[in-house]
């Protein structure tokens, strides 16, 4: 079982940029909406802590604490509200995915760049 004093997502596999270059931009959002929709308290529509412990041996995540969970929705709760909202979802998996973050910041630096270049 995890402890909370490791990292809870130390063996998670980034398949974000795979999926990414199979399913396109349209399709990742799909398909991290369908996750979000796998996760969420329908009462709510938010990912909640009881949603979450309920749902996450759907991702494998079973052996995760009590307070590992709580790390987690902590991460991505940018309102404090305590929960996940569709958009904290999304954005706390992009977050987690160091390949895309590290292509995103490429994509804005060119464009810099290239205004950089245009304006003088």
């Amino acid at each position: 079982m995890a402890s909370s004093s490791q990292n809870p997502l130390q063996n998670f596999h980034d398949f974000l940029p795979l999926m990414a270059g199979k399913l396109g931009g349209d399709g990742l959002i799909g398909e991290l909406c369908n996750g979000f929709n796998l996760l969420v308290d329908g009462e709510k529509g938010v990912i909640t802590f009881e949603s979450l412990k309920r749902n996450s041996a759907l991702l494998g995540l079973q052996d995760l604490t009590d307070d590992d969970l709580r790390c987690m929705l902590k991460e991505g709760d940018f309102d404090g509200d305590g929960a996940l909202s569709q958009m904290e979802f999304c954005v706390l998996m992009f977050r987690l995915s160091p390949e895309l973050m590290e292509a995103s910041w490429s994509v804005f630096q060119e464009a810099i760049e290239q205004e950089l270049k245009d304006g003088y």
